[in-house]
């Protein structure tokens, strides 16, 4: 469908209801692949889901039993809790780095800082994705 804008000011609703239109059709296509993703999935999710499981097999546990759960949750968390000298050490070396690129910072290439100011406009992305998802999916505040 073409979007025809119209010329004359005395008839700008004519503008809105073709935009209306088009919207609406909009929304019939997408109706129409979200109902051939559905089928997709209900035709071929419990084969790939007996896939999946197939591939995995060797890290099943068998029986699963509340046991053998909380024994896995604990195995888990002192795994976590081991690794924590290793990460410390990693975070100090690369503050080393960043200490040194900071001494040298005549030296650093353009390409690298822009690789840097992307990183940091990343982060700051995901800060305020977390900000939002935070308040409820709102933009304005927090909920009383």
């Amino acid at each position: 469908m073409i979007l025809m804008v119209c010329q004359e000011p005395s008839t700008p609703h004519l503008s809105i209801v073709s935009i209306k239109i088009l919207m609406a059709s909009k929304l019939q296509q997408l109706q129409s692949k979200a109902c051939q993703a559905s089928k997709f999935v209900a035709r071929n999710g419990t084969a790939y889901y007996k896939q999946l499981l197939e591939e995995n097999k060797q890290y099943i546990q068998e029986p699963a039993t509340i046991e053998k759960c909380n024994e896995l949750s604990k195995q888990l968390f002192f795994t976590r809790l081991a690794s924590i000298p290793g990460r410390t050490e990693s975070f100090w070396k690369e503050l080393d780095y960043v200490k040194n690129l900071w001494k040298h910072r005549s030296e650093v290439k353009v390409e690298d800082a822009g690789i840097a100011a992307l990183f940091g406009l990343e982060c700051f992305a995901w800060f305020c994705a977390g900000e939002i998802v935070g308040r409820g999916f709102t933009f304005t505040g927090y909920y009383p």
